[in-house]
């Protein structure tokens, strides 16, 4: 083991840096196994949110016509007084309407 200490990684901010010179061996162990379970824990936090996208997204493009791309979004149109959703998305400079129906159904 050598006698110089370690370089912390450039990633680490230097006040974090300067407040951990600052403690003890213990206090250091105790903020290394918690930097580690922190880690852990956002990592698994972040795993089940991106699970969650993944199935609304799956959930969504269930309900899209064939025809009409996962990006597309919901957009409202009034014509003649009447307002109706149309899905709408970009294709290059174009942007692509398939209507969806009316906003209110009983229209």
């Amino acid at each position: 083991m050598s006698h110089e200490p370690p370089t912390p990684p450039a990633e680490l901010p230097t006040g974090i840096v300067d407040t951990l010179n600052g403690y003890s061996p213990d206090q250091l162990r105790h903020v290394a196994r918690y930097a580690e379970e922190l880690a852990e824990h956002k990592a698994r936090e972040a795993c089940l949110e991106e699970k969650s996208d993944e199935d609304e997204i799956d959930e969504r493009q269930d309900e899209l016509p064939d025809n009409v791309p996962p990006k597309a979004t919901v957009t409202i149109k009034e014509i003649n007084d009447n307002r109706y959703y149309y899905w709408q998305w970009r294709e290059g400079d174009k942007v692509t309407s398939k209507y969806k129906g009316p906003v209110n159904p009983d229209e």
